[in-house]
């Protein structure tokens, strides 16, 4: 006989799989219509069985902008994350090694300027760009660089908190210069945290509209904002087709990151206390 734990194992798995689905419908629903010419996008009932197309995607890509824009996407996301978990990884270390008085201070403060609405900071910082003439490629890079500093160095500590400071001694105690300590003794036993800061930042940077489209140009300017003002043709009617086919483009780099590095998003998520099979 199926036993009462046997049941609530189903039911429980069931409901997970039913919010999985209901969260992904909408995606499922995007891909789609990337495939569906415009009569079939626009059809009531919704047409589930069709004829799918290419022509949404060869279109979308022999778009002027579509290509440029994709590899400022590409630039300024990969690289200034890249740069971010770099400086927060060394930040992490010294606030993990070196605790002095203000340690925890100086981590709330940091963690605090992500509670800031970007609505509320937008003014100051497009004022402060426009001041310091950094509205070019350079000051968007280093200002999403320095967005992803606070929540990496969070995500980091929590790793170098858990690799014994043995390890550390050990190393000096052999000869090993602090510098050889960090990056090849420590850096290889949080990779797992690197990897699982590196995606949360990656795709914060890649969705990010507001201060790309304040402080962009036109070698700035990423996908999101071409999805902004390409929402719309010529005619005055929003042009699905576009808006469907660049989006099902832009979902590839995230959804490859997040199936490959699942398991250390888990990790990332927990601040390095569930460290799993990693």
């Amino acid at each position: 006989m199926i036993n009462r734990n046997q049941i609530h194992t189903t039911l429980y798995y069931g409901l997970l799989w039913l919010i999985a689905i209901i969260f992904f419908l909408p995606i499922l629903w995007i891909v789609m219509a990337a495939s569906k010419t415009n009569n079939d996008i626009l059809s009531i009932p919704p047409k589930f069985v069709f004829t799918p197309t290419l022509e949404n995607i060869t279109r979308t890509i022999a778009e002027p902008n579509t290509l440029p824009y994709f590899g400022n996407s590409l630039l300024l996301s990969i690289g200034s994350v890249l740069l971010a978990t770099v400086v927060s990884f060394l930040a992490a270390y010294a606030f993990s090694r070196y605790k002095f008085k203000a340690t925890n201070f100086l981590m709330f403060l940091l963690l605090s300027t992500r509670m800031v609405p970007a609505s509320a900071a937008v003014v100051p910082i497009f004022q402060m760009f426009n001041a310091f003439s950094l509205r070019n490629v350079f000051g968007v890079f280093m200002l999403y660089a320095s967005f992803s500093i606070p929540f990496s160095i969070w995500i980091l500590k929590g790793f170098i908190d858990g690799v014994s400071e043995r390890y550390d001694e050990t190393g000096l105690v052999n000869g090993a210069s602090r510098m050889h300590v960090i990056f090849r003794v420590v850096l290889p036993q949080v990779m797992p945290g690197l990897i699982a800061a590196f995606i949360f930042n990656l795709i914060f940077v890649w969705n990010e509209f507001l201060f790309n489209f304040i402080l962009g140009g036109p070698t700035t300017q990423m996908i999101p904002y071409t999805l902004a003002v390409g929402l719309v043709d010529a005619g005055g009617n929003v042009d699905w087709a576009f808006v469907a086919s660049l989006s099902t483009l832009y979902l590839i780099l995230p959804f490859a990151l997040i199936f490959f590095f699942q398991k250390y998003l888990l990790v990332g998520m927990t601040f390095g206390t569930v460290r799993g099979e990693v």
